[in-house]
């Protein structure tokens, strides 16, 4: 499908691998000018060369910049120019038990999980309004509706996630601009396959055994299986095109059936 992207320039936070580089992929797929970004140089190159190999005739670029550094985040937002997507992909995750997570932890999450989609919003959003056209999307969770108890510190920052797409999505009002927010549930994306293929191997168990039972362990899980990054990337592509016109504000569900409320 033809979603009328074509030309159109993006910004994907934390998009070396996993969901952020599948969506950067579909973006690129659609004509897309991309950026991604990475905190290490190198892979931020891999990232470009895989993009252009992928897509031929792409125009990828690269920025590198840890979100947990303010300093850092101050530099690469000096070298962004006009972006018409943006994309808050970057963020933190991993199980702790709340009395475990000190105050330095729970800084570090909302550096990376809330200030990233902060900081970039205050820069390009701006423009976007100023030239009448553009989208802010936050790849969220459902874990920031339904707060897992041994990911209190995760599930926190992506509520807050939430409620900064709901207060910017109300400044677009009238405009061509929208800000929405997609709520993914369990990703098999390269972060959680490691962390999974660790756990295995302690277990002395196959990963595929290990990503059965965690899957398992989810009742409330309709589809039964971890989703693919593609399938929330598919998403952002929908929703930074001119066909999502009417979808403003919203947390959108590409959960899996996890959460179990009507609305």
């Amino acid at each position: 499908m033809e979603l009328g992207l074509q030309g159109r320039t993006a910004f994907i936070s934390g998009s070396t691998q996993g969901i952020g580089y599948a969506v950067a992929s579909v973006l690129a797929a659609e004509g897309v000018r991309v950026t991604v970004n990475g905190r290490d140089a190198a892979r931020v190159e891999a990232a470009v060369a895989r993009l252009r190999r992928e897509h031929p005739g792409s125009d990828a670029s690269g920025l590198v910049a840890d979100f947990a550094d303010p300093v850092q985040v101050e530099g690469l937002l000096g070298a962004l120019g006009p972006v018409d997507v943006l994309v808050n992909n970057v963020g933190l995750f991993g199980l702790a038990e709340f009395e475990s997570v000190d105050d330095a932890e729970w800084r570090r999450y909302f550096e990376v999980n809330v200030m990233s989609g902060v900081r970039l919003s205050r820069q390009l959003l701006g423009g976007m309004l100023e030239r009448g056209w553009g989208r802010v999307i936050f790849v969220g969770s459902e874990s920031g509706v339904n707060v897992p108890a041994d990911m209190i510190h995760y599930g926190v920052t992506k509520a807050a996630m939430i409620a900064l797409g709901n207060g910017l999505a109300k400044r677009t009002r009238g405009t061509a601009v929208t800000v929405n927010t997609i709520l993914g549930g369990p990703t098999y994306s390269d972060g959680v396959a490691a962390a999974v293929e660790a756990i295995a191997e302690q277990q002395e168990i196959p990963a595929e055994t290990m990503k059965e039972a965690i899957i398992g362990q989810n009742r409330t899980t309709l589809l039964e299986r971890f989703l693919a990054p593609d399938e929330i990337a598919h998403l952002v592509a929908y929703l930074a095109s001119p066909l999502a016109s009417a979808t403003n504000g919203a947390a959108i569900r590409a959960d899996g059936g996890v959460l179990t409320g009507m609305l």
